[in-house]
């Protein structure tokens, strides 16, 4: 097995049975497959270790919890705090991911929020960190294109063939 990130085409048939059959068991992630149930235990476990498969926590909806409402606040930071800002956002509940990107902003913070005032108070929550200097809050209207990785996937097994 490769030791990079980029995953070799057994990997990318295994994940794409995964990604389709998520509850399968080894034993059917093999028989799905066309690999031995050991290779297929073998690969998931070093796929897990390496940090390739994200966590369940992506399946569950905040809306399922409460969370009905979805933003993004982009967050202009003093640079030499950015890793103070990023630990401090982690003890936000609302905060789902953290992203440093290039631009005129440093982070994109993805936050849910139970109506418009819980939104208002999470983006104050934001703002108050020692070393955030702005934000911009956009409110996600609606869910065009869900997350997605099969396409990928697909494309994966087709590139290597």
């Amino acid at each position: 097995m490769p030791t990079s990130d980029r995953l070799d085409r057994v990997d990318v048939l295994l994940v794409r049975a995964l990604s389709e059959q998520p509850r399968a068991t080894a034993l059917a992630l093999a028989k799905l497959t066309g690999l031995s149930r050991n290779t297929v235990q073998t690969r998931l476990a070093r796929l897990e270790q390496r940090g390739l498969l994200d966590s369940f926590e992506r399946r569950i909806s905040p809306k399922s919890l409460g969370y009905p409402l979805t933003a993004y606040v982009t967050t202009t930071v003093t640079q030499r705090k950015l890793d103070d800002v990023a630990d401090a956002l982690a003890t936000i509940p609302e905060v789902l991911q953290v992203q440093g990107i290039s631009g005129p902003t440093d982070l994109m913070v993805h936050v849910v929020a139970r109506d418009a005032d819980d939104l208002y108070r999470v983006a104050g929550r934001i703002l108050a960190v020692p070393g955030v200097e702005r934000t911009d809050t956009a409110l996600v209207m609606r869910e065009l294109v869900d997350y997605r990785i099969t396409p990928l996937l697909e494309q994966a097994v087709n590139v290597d063939r």
